[in-house]
């Protein structure tokens, strides 16, 4: 697996799909790997050349010591366009990965010509709950917020449903370095775009979940309403929208990077 060696640290990244398609950058939530995006890769490396990274702190991506803020995840971004020679990228986050795509949308909008934000917010909790989780994974790893984080991130129906795919996102928040992830809390916890996105002009799609608890549909109404012209999308799904109607997230971010 490729990795790019940064003045900040090691980030661990992939391509797929054709080398002279336009590159499309994906970034994953909190407490996931790049791998949360299996379900979007057929339908996407199809017409793009899809550029997946592991966030600070995530998968095989350098742990650095906490804790971190937005600023430095998008900072991680651009010098990671940096060092494969890439000036300008379409770019869809989720959650964690929607707040660094706001942050590169106000800050550097040259870079970003297309943006989907996911399952995101520009603020999200107080600093009593993430104080709360973040002492709560010190103190008995992953393990002790695992279940908690599956209930909020599925709807019970698709777990009921679809095994397979929780097995597969809790053994990605399993592995997950509890340190990464509690310096990746901060932070979220430290984060308050709610002002700064009015300055996006890039293209905009917000993607939300009608039934998502972590950031609810009020949330992406909020942004698609700060952002001139964002487009908005809501699915019939939770948090991991992308995981949970995989068709109808492909289908929405496919219309919105080809019209």
């Amino acid at each position: 697996m490729p990795f790019a060696d940064l003045a900040h640290g090691r980030v661990h990244y992939r391509f797929d799909g054709p080398s002279d398609a336009p590159v499309l950058m994906l970034s994953n939530s909190l407490g996931t790997s790049f791998d949360m995006w299996a379900p979007q890769m057929q339908a996407l490396a199809a017409n793009h050349r899809v550029l997946r990274y592991d966030t600070r702190g995530h998968g095989r991506s350098a742990v650095t010591p906490g804790p971190y803020t937005i600023e430095r995840l998008g900072r991680d971004v651009l010098a990671l366009l940096d060092a494969l020679g890439l000036d300008r990228v379409r770019f869809c986050g989720l959650s964690m990965g929607g707040m660094i795509g706001q942050w590169l949308g106000v800050n550097a909008p040259e870079r970003v010509p297309r943006l989907a934000l996911a399952n995101t917010a520009a603020k999200i909790g107080t600093a009593d709950l993430w104080n709360a989780r973040i002492g709560t994974v010190e103190k008995g790893g992953m393990a002790a917020i695992v279940d908690g984080v599956l209930a909020r991130w599925y709807t019970p129906a698709f777990i009921a449903a679809a095994p397979e795919a929780i097995a597969g996102t809790r053994a990605m928040l399993l592995a997950t370095p509890a340190d990464g992830y509690t310096a990746c809390c901060a932070a979220v916890r430290d984060m308050d775009q709610r002002d700064a996105v009015a300055s996006i002009r890039v293209p905009t799609l917000v993607i939300a979940g009608a039934h998502d608890e972590a950031t609810p549909p009020a949330d992406g109404r909020f942004l698609a309403g700060r952002i001139t012209g964002a487009r908005y999308v809501e699915l019939p799904a939770a948090h991991l929208s992308n995981v949970e109607k995989p068709q109808a997230f492909n289908a929405a971010l496919t219309d919105f990077l080809t019209h």
